[in-house]
């Protein structure tokens, strides 16, 4: 059955200030890093409206961002994925291996990011045929419960006779007050008999094979054992929730039109399709002739033709890299963006340098975005009833203790929030489902103190608590 769906709106359509707009309700600061991937994204919308042959040699603005860990590189890629609805992958260029050295290779990118194109397109096809899947659900769960060969004893049959009536009126109105209770919730735990797909066997099988023969094998084998053998329909009796779901499930792939859904994730992986490559500085650097750093030089090597453009085969068919927009980003606190490859380097025209989290930032951090942690503990104390009230005196004192250890222990940015938060509240935590008396709890700068102080006197301490 071949279903059309309807072109999604895109946030690619959206100015760059617009998109950096949005990614301000979540970071703090780094304007120049969200100027530079904001643009980058508009760029496609930009490639888009260009037509003829010009379109294809418009090549994606890669981006390095070089700053500490915990100053948001991560998270602005992935907000901006969230924001322009495309395939999102983060990887770590440390898992990846020099072609003919056990391990990943740089080809398995473009094939994991092809899955999630995938998933996320057939996510949104099950959204839009939900509703008319949900019908032919609905009368299936009603042959559960009342299939079409019962009998009826009718009041005007004769004593001890059966009359089959499938099309009876009495029969009909039994069906629509099974359907009234149906979607009511009150048939959730009638138990029913109904065949379900059991492919547990060829999971184990292949997970088995997985096992043995490694990483990158192992996923092929994985692949190829899971297609080959045939799942199995057992017979099993379970409750009406639990069969809604299995026969959801199979009425929605039987109204979706796979081929039609492969085509869009794939064409939505390759023109819109985003890869973070995270610690690209650890395989930077000249390469050893022996030792763990023998294929940092290859890893660069062979990720250079995926970044240039490339023809990668999956189980959906060819997908090329050519327009996929590659952001990586590293420390680099012992090498340089100028240790890698020179054709790696050209690669990625824009650099983006981060900046290191203030005190300031941290108030910022904990109180401005959307996600912020404030609001976060707020609401899981809220399901305790308690309501926690953070002062801003408090708050300052927060994020001067997160900013006094990142100088004196290791700077790990926002991810120091964290930590200091857990610790502050970790007795509130704890203590929240016995504290029935108490309802309200206020965060001054003299409970920080109380809490802290004796773990950020101690800087031994303070190197392993926070």
């Amino acid at each position: 059955m071949n279903t059309a769906i309807s072109p999604r709106h895109s946030a690619e359509e959206m100015t760059p200030s617009q998109i950096v707009a949005e990614l301000d309700k979540y970071i703090i600061g780094q304007h120049n890093a969200k100027k530079s991937v904001a643009i980058a994204l508009r760029n496609r919308w930009r490639r888009q409206q260009v037509g003829g042959w010009m379109r294809e040699e418009i090549m994606p603005n890669n981006i390095i961002m070089i700053g500490p860990t915990g100053v948001g590189k991560t998270e602005i890629a992935r907000r901006l994925a969230r924001l322009a609805n495309a395939p999102f992958l983060k990887v770590e260029a440390t898992k990846f291996t020099e072609v003919g050295y056990v391990g990943r290779d740089v080809e398995s990118i473009v094939r994991d990011l092809t899955e999630i194109g995938v998933a996320m397109v057939r996510a949104e096809y099950n959204a839009r045929l939900h509703q008319q899947a949900e019908s032919r659900v609905e009368e299936r769960l009603l042959d559960l419960l009342q299939p079409r060969n019962v009998s009826f004893n009718l009041p005007f049959a004769a004593p001890g006779a059966q009359i089959h009536t499938p099309d009876s009126a009495a029969r009909k109105a039994e069906r629509e007050n099974l359907r009234q209770r149906l979607r009511n919730g009150d048939l959730d735990a009638v138990q029913v008999e109904m065949d379900v797909f059991d492919d547990s066997q060829a999971s184990q099988m292949a997970a088995t094979f997985s096992s043995l023969a490694g990483d990158e094998m192992g996923r092929n084998l994985q692949e190829m054992m899971s297609n080959m053998l045939p799942k199995r329909s057992v017979r099993r009796t379970i409750p009406i929730s639990e069969a809604r779901r299995h026969v959801m499930a199979e009425e929605t792939s039987n109204l979706v039109d796979n081929d039609a859904l492969i085509r869009e994730a794939i064409t939505r992986v390759e023109n819109s399709g985003i890869v973070f490559l995270d610690e690209i500085d650890k395989v930077a650097g000249a390469g050893s002739t022996s030792g763990p750093d023998v294929s940092r030089e290859g890893v660069q090597r062979d990720l250079l033709p995926i970044v240039e453009g490339t023809t990668v085969n999956t189980k959906y068919g060819p997908v090329r890299s050519d327009h996929v927009l590659f952001i990586a980003s590293g420390a680099f606190h012992i090498s340089r963006p100028s240790d890698l490859l020179p054709e790696l380097q050209g690669r990625f025209p824009i650099r983006v340098e981060l900046d290191s989290l203030t005190a300031d930032d941290f108030v910022e951090i904990l109180t401005r975005p959307e996600n912020a942690l404030v609001k976060q503990y707020k609401a899981l104390l809220a399901t305790e009833g308690l309501d926690i009230v953070f002062s801003d005196t408090g708050i300052e004192a927060i994020a001067k203790v997160a900013a006094e250890v990142n100088e004196e222990v290791e700077n790990i940015g926002a991810r120091r929030l964290h930590t200091v938060m857990t610790n502050l509240l970790e007795e509130v935590l704890f203590n929240a489902p016995d504290n029935i008396e108490q309802q309200t709890i206020n965060v001054t700068p003299e409970l920080v103190r109380k809490r802290l102080e004796s773990v950020t006197k101690n800087q031994e301490l303070s190197r392993y608590v926070l």
